[in-house]
């Protein structure tokens, strides 16, 4: 990929910088929940109860009151946060030094569909792992899909960034592991890099720095 012509970054978050096992939380829900149940929440696809929660438009205490009515769950408030942090993987150190160098080069963004029980476990990940106050502070701004009420890949939330920060669409780099998230990004006029597995940021950005600092 050319890189010249790219001044901003903006990085999805989950299989692009933490590594995330969507299957570790429902199957980890399932065992609070009665047989054969089918916990509806994938990479591509999820119940009407997910997307209300990652767009701020319930509380953590009606999502986990929703996963009790709707999925029949038994589980205490912590047994839930548990099971639906269990996705949430690791992040590796290379990532982070990534990040770090790219900051010189670019304005780099954060956006990600999440979620404030997933905000406070990453943020956790991250202090204990690296000893930063958060993942906000490796970009110049994050944007958090519940706390700005839009989600990815409407195309409001993309617009919001690029107005809010003055930026130029074709000046702008979108990287995401899902691909409706890449084609609603494309529809706006970003570049876009499909960060399909096994691809890491890694990987894909080597050109992106200097040979000095790959």
């Amino acid at each position: 990929m050319n890189f010249s012509s790219i001044k901003n970054i903006i990085f999805d978050l989950g299989g692009v910088i933490i590594n995330i096992d969507y299957a570790k939380s429902t199957d980890a829900l399932r065992t609070f929940a009665p047989v054969d149940t089918s916990v509806d929440f994938s990479q591509k696809a999820q119940s009407e109860l997910f997307d209300l929660y990652e767009r701020g438009d319930i509380s953590s205490e009606d999502f986990r009151e929703g996963l009790r009515k709707d999925f029949g769950i038994t589980a205490t408030d912590a047994q839930i946060d548990e099971a639906w942090n269990a996705m949430l993987l690791d992040i590796p150190a290379e990532r982070i030094e990534l990040l770090r160098a790219l900051s010189k080069h670019y304005r780099l963004f954060l956006l990600s569909n999440t979620n404030a029980i997933h905000m406070l476990a990453f943020n956790e990940i991250v202090a204990t792992s690296f000893h930063i106050p958060s993942l906000d502070s490796l970009f110049e701004k994050a944007y958090y899909s519940h706390l700005v009420g839009k989600r990815k890949p409407d195309s409001a939330v993309f617009e919001h960034i690029l107005e809010e920060n003055g930026l130029n669409r074709e000046e702008t780099l979108f990287i995401d592991d899902s691909i409706q998230h890449i084609v609603g990004a494309r529809e706006v006029g970003l570049q876009t890099l499909h960060l399909a597995p096994p691809l890491t940021i890694n990987q894909a950005l080597k050109e992106a720095l200097p040979a000095n600092e790959a």
